[in-house]
């Protein structure tokens, strides 16, 4: 029996390893992508520990190499929601009750095998199924995940530890219980990461999961499930299912035990969720938790202070990273007409640069955006705006799917502020640049804050400290990640909690406090050591 306040290790966030020529990560790493590549794969469902497969198989491909099999997952139907519901209310009285810093060594150990003998594994499967560089999945499937996992675990120790007042005769206690039910976790496919945290989260604080992650994102999600279960996590506790999400939809959304939403992906998408969960708020045994972070339409805007070396080197990696495949991809830039012609100078001749192909290359700096419904999506973009009038391409705008999704990192210049690409997000490597005038700094502010219905992230380039202080109050609600001199993107665990307002979602904080504090449901108790007698209050008696 626990008999002691335990203290945990102090979270620090994981190195990021460089992969340098002839260092023992990539050697170790080229040779799991070649293991992973010359093997075709099975990819079960995880259903109460038990690995489900059916006869409906999906192949997996490369976005990067279309040609090429990875393998096969299940797909599921109906019941094997059902069944991973079971599953999870199953395994809650058992996983709720356990004590606490058993729950924690569970995912303390996680982050330890994943900085270790998992390493090359789940870099090498973000490689090759989603088409991410080794240094891009480096940072998203191993450090991130790690930080997730230890921060969380000191997060949980610090809500815990919050407890109320006492006075003479009272002893009053918090109990930080999980939700009563099971909580649903939707997850994209651009970050293993997010895959991996937005049930293990709510699992840490006792909850248990149903868990449906992007087709294109399960040849990776099969390593976290592998990780979950090395590192002894009990059967139930997370369940994932391959399945189409109006199928997962309607059973999950109907039933009575229904707790909580944590959510990744679009905004329409996530509005429509939440319209279901409320025309069905009647069903369930309590008020469910909508946690969401969804779309973006993230900015950088320069002053005319601003070093234009450090305005283009901040747009090229923050636009065309992965792809420009993040939330926090920068999409429009504002730049004032005295330090444009430096700025798109530097810009043509970094993307020149870039090569583009498969990231099994570890010379390309651009790979595949993910499917073709991406590839689609983007190039009709790309395609109407160089017919548009006003619309100049400064760089790029070629593409071709003959062999894989491959875009090439496109930067268009236009004269209308409230163009298309200007407003809407495309979530793809295309950047669209206003130019402005110098003068006209504040107004164009007000331009960025209107044009948007999001806010996500946001980049300010200035050596100007009154126009950093002007431009960080005028912008306060257009990002609920702020960066001042830095590109939007990039957000480190323990240092820049993430998540965003208006169209962006809830702003809970992956990667916090605060988003852990939307899976507990507090019960406070109070003991009277000497409880009183009679009724009568002093306030009774007469003089």
């Amino acid at each position: 029996m626990s008999n002691a306040f335990f203290e945990v290790p102090i979270a620090t966030n994981e190195p990021v390893y460089s992969y340098a020529p002839g260092s023992p990560e990539k050697i170790e790493l080229k040779k799991t992508l070649a293991e992973f590549k010359a093997k075709k794969i099975n990819i079960p469902m995880y259903i109460g520990g038990k690995k489900v497969n059916t006869k409906n198989k999906v192949a997996i491909h490369p976005p990067h190499e279309l040609n090429h099999v990875l393998g096969h997952f299940s797909k599921g139907e109906a019941k094997h929601v059902d069944q991973a519901i079971s599953a999870a209310l199953k395994a809650k009285p058992a996983w709720e009750n356990m004590p606490w810093e058993q729950r924690a060594a569970i995912f303390l150990k996680a982050a330890d095998l994943l900085s270790g003998p998992f390493r090359a594994r789940m870099n090498a499967a973000t490689m090759l199924g989603q088409s991410k560089n080794a240094f891009q999945a480096e940072i998203d499937a191993v450090a991130e995940l790690c930080d997730f996992f230890r921060y969380n675990v000191q997060y949980m120790t610090e809500i815990y530890a919050q407890q109320p007042e006492s006075v003479d005769g009272i002893w009053n206690r918090l109990e930080h219980r999980p939700l009563e039910g099971f909580v649903f976790a939707i997850t994209p496919f651009n970050f293993t990461s997010i895959a991996a945290n937005l049930p293990a989260a709510p699992a840490m604080l006792g909850n248990t999961v149903v868990w449906k992650a992007a087709e294109t994102q399960i040849y990776s999600a099969r390593i976290i499930m592998e990780l979950f279960e090395e590192a002894g996590l009990p059967p139930g506790v997370i369940n994932l299912v391959h399945v189409d999400g109006p199928v997962a939809g309607d059973r999950i959304f109907k039933h009575p035990d229904f707790a909580g939403l944590h959510f990744t992906g679009s905004t329409g998408v996530f509005q429509q969720l939440w319209r279901i969960i409320g025309n069905n708020i009647a069903n369930y045994k309590t008020y469910p938790r909508i946690v969401g972070e969804t779309g973006g339409k993230d900015f950088v805007i320069a002053h005319s202070s601003a070093d234009p070396e450090e305005v283009a080197v901040a747009l090229s990696r923050g636009a065309f990273e992965f792809q420009g495949q993040k939330c926090s991809a920068a999409s429009r830039a504002y730049i004032p007409k005295s330090i444009w012609p430096k700025v798109k100078a530097k810009i043509q001749k970094d993307l020149a640069s870039m090569k583009m192909g498969s990231p099994e290359d570890f010379t390309n700096f651009i790979n595949a955006v993910i499917d073709e419904r991406a590839f689609d999506n983007i190039t009709n973009y790309i395609a109407k705006a160089k017919k548009a009038k006003g619309v100049t391409v400064v760089a790029g705008g070629n593409y071709d799917k003959s062999e894989g999704y491959f875009i090439e990192p496109t930067v268009l210049e236009v004269n209308n502020p409230k163009y298309t690409t200007m407003c809407e997000e495309i979530f793809g490597p295309v950047l669209t640049v206003y130019v402005y005038g110098d003068k006209d700094f504040e107004k164009t502010l007000d331009i960025l804050d209107e044009t948007s219905p999001y806010a996500l992230t946001g980049a300010l380039f200035s050596k100007d400290r009154y126009a950093i202080t002007m431009a960080s109050e005028r912008l306060k609600h257009c990002a609920g990640n702020f960066y001042i001199n830095d590109k939007p993107t990039g957000a480190v665990v323990g240092q820049q909690p993430f998540g965003g307002g208006r169209a962006s979602g809830t702003n809970d904080k992956a990667g916090s406090i605060l988003n852990l504090l939307r899976w507990i449901s507090p019960r406070t108790i109070k003991e009277n050591f000497v409880p009183p007698k009679r009724y009568e209050y002093p306030f009774l008696g007469e003089e």
